[in-house]
Parts: structure tokens; C-alpha cells; sequence
């Protein structure tokens, strides 16, 4: 197994956001009905948001673990990140949502964390040797 020492800066940032999503995915999947209240965001939105991440998550997982990680596959990742950040805010500005003051802090929230973790996988695909371990 490798340490997080021997692993490649790129490689730790997927796994961040892999790990991420796949919690955020369980929290939105399984506790939709709790949170509605919480967040007075629908049910089904919070349902098909976390689904869509297991199959985001899977996907960083494949690419993370692979010896030599895609560029392209990174760029695709980087790109989704950025998508969901926006869609994220447009979400809020549109009016489609009518969220709790703790629901617009959660959405937010969650949108500067995805586009931080977009950003961290952009300078960890920039530095020298990120393909390599």
C-alpha cells in the first residue's frame, strides 16, 4: 500500500475529492427526508444530486487508481468540478429553490468547496511529474 508520503500530489487531490463526494453523496442519498426540512431544498433534487456523485465518484476512483493517471480524464474531473460549482449558484439565483438560510449556506458551501477541489486538481495537473507515482 501506498503512504501518502510516496503518493503524487494529483493522485491526493482526486482521492480528496473522490472522498468528498462519496460522503456528500451518502448524506444527500440517504438523508434527503431529514434534511428537506434542514435545507428546504426538494427531496428528489438532493436524491439526484447524490446519485449523480456516485457515479462521479466512481469515476475519479477509476482515474485516481490507475498507474499512470489520463490528463484527459483530470481535465474531465477539473471541468465537472466547475460545472458544479456554477450550476450550484445558478441553482440559488434562478429562483428554482426557495432554500432555508442554512440550505443557501450549504449550497454555497458545498460550490466553494467543489471549486476548490477543481482548483487543486488544476495546479496538481500543472506541477512537474503529477502523472508519475
Amino acid at each position: 500500500m501506498t503512504s501518502l508520503r510516496e503518493m503524487s500530489f494529483l493522485r491526493l487531490a482526486l482521492l480528496i475529492d473522490a472522498m468528498a463526494s462519496g460522503m456528500t453523496a451518502i448524506l444527500l442519498v440517504t438523508g434527503a427526508d431529514v434534511l428537506r426540512d434542514w435545507l428546504g431544498l426538494p427531496v428528489v433534487l438532493m436524491r439526484e444530486a447524490g446519485l449523480i456523485l456516485v457515479a462521479y465518484v466512481a469515476f475519479v476512483v477509476i482515474v485516481a487508481t490507475r498507474v499512470q493517471i489520463s490528463t484527459g480524464a483530470v481535465w474531465a474531473i477539473i471541468a465537472c468540478n466547475a460545472l458544479w460549482a456554477l450550476a450550484s449558484v445558478a441553482i440559488l439565483e434562478t429562483g428554482l429553490v426557495a432554500p432555508t438560510t442554512l440550505g443557501t449556506v450549504f449550497v454555497i458551501g458545498q460550490a466553494l468547496a467543489v471549486f476548490a477541489l477543481g482548483a487543486l486538481q488544476f495546479v496538481a495537473l500543472r506541477r512537474p511529474q503529477a502523472l508519475l507515482v
